[in-house]
């Protein structure tokens, strides 16, 4: 079994780990019923997806 011959600082722990952060997922609006939709999907709301009708919504 691999063991460390030297203790790893805090510094180079700490770089390391750098990337491990949680971000916001990224909204916009949509451009028919301005509700917050993530990029690149259908918005549930209205069903439109690019501009185009793509899922018929009942009201």
């Amino acid at each position: 079994m691999a063991v460390p011959k030297k203790k790893t600082s805090k510094a180079r722990r700490d770089k390391r780990r750098t990337h491990k952060v949680l971000t916001e997922p990224t909204v916009v609006t949509c451009a028919k019923c301005g509700e917050p939709v993530r990029p690149h999907h259908l918005c549930e709301k209205c069903g439109t997806y690019n501009g185009r009708q793509i899922k018929a919504i009942k009201e």
